[in-house]
């Protein structure tokens, strides 16, 4: 997978942080609730405008 497609960097949204695509969501964001123990399946349904694809994108920049 390359995060770069779902994963975007603009200094105008969030102060430059990266974010899904098409969202205000961080990565961060996105990585904090999977490490308090949220499951893909209640991010994807408390965030209905993400995918699984989106999700593994932050795993993957976040490792980068």
């Amino acid at each position: 997978m390359d995060w770069q497609d779902r994963i975007t960097v603009n200094p105008e949204v969030l102060v430059g942080k990266p974010v899904i695509r098409g969202t205000r969501l961080a990565v961060e964001f996105i990585v904090e609730l999977l490490a308090n123990d949220w499951s893909e399946a209640e991010i994807l349904a408390n965030y209905p405008g993400i995918e699984h694809a989106d999700i593994r994108a932050c795993l993957a920049h976040a490792s980068y």
